[in-house]
């Protein structure tokens, strides 16, 4: 299992991006996983329904469970937000799991980036950025791909990610 990560600032295009490289991954073959970083208070849940108010009743996780899908449900009650590594290791195997967001986190990260988002680019300070999407041109030794041009970045994915048990491991040593 390989990781890769897309990082930048809110309103880059990451969910976009994302959204049209994955059919181009799985077209040729590869399952693919992705894990997102919600700055937020975000809730997959429905008010009223029974596993809501499962969990509003103090349940820790609630597995919901169909024909179609399963979703585990894991409330925090104060604990602290779960570090990168950790949430790897909950994922299935798959053949690549794609980390959106997490952009303080030591992973290997392609950097997106949009112009008119008025934001500065993270390579310079990030040694985790090994690639840039953009739409603009940018001076780098970075391989760089632009926002359109999805084989390339999917390409540029594939190429960075690195396994799992390699980014659990840095991130240990970083600890």
């Amino acid at each position: 299992m390989k990781v890769i990560g897309l990082a930048g600032w809110s309103g880059a295009g990451k969910t976009t991006l994302l959204a049209r490289v994955i059919p181009h991954l799985l077209k040729d073959g590869l399952r693919v996983s992705v894990i997102k970083h919600a700055h937020h208070a975000f809730d997959v849940d429905i008010p009223g329904k029974d596993s809501w108010r499962h969990r509003e009743a103090g349940a820790t996780e609630v597995l919901v469970s169909s024909a179609r899908r399963w979703a585990l449900m894991h409330e925090l009650r104060g604990a602290e937000e779960p570090r990168l590594p950790e949430l790897l290791t909950k994922m299935s195997r798959v053949d690549l799991v794609v980390i959106e967001g997490f952009k303080r986190e030591p992973h290997r990260k392609i950097e997106v980036f949009r112009a008119a988002n008025g934001k500065p680019f993270l390579f310079p300070d990030d040694p985790g950025v090994v690639g840039i999407a953009t739409d603009t041109a940018v001076e780098t030794r970075l391989p760089t791909a632009h926002l359109d041009d999805i084989e390339a970045i999917a390409a540029m994915m594939l190429r960075s990610a690195i396994s799992v048990e390699e980014v659990l491991a840095k991130s240990e040593a970083e600890s």
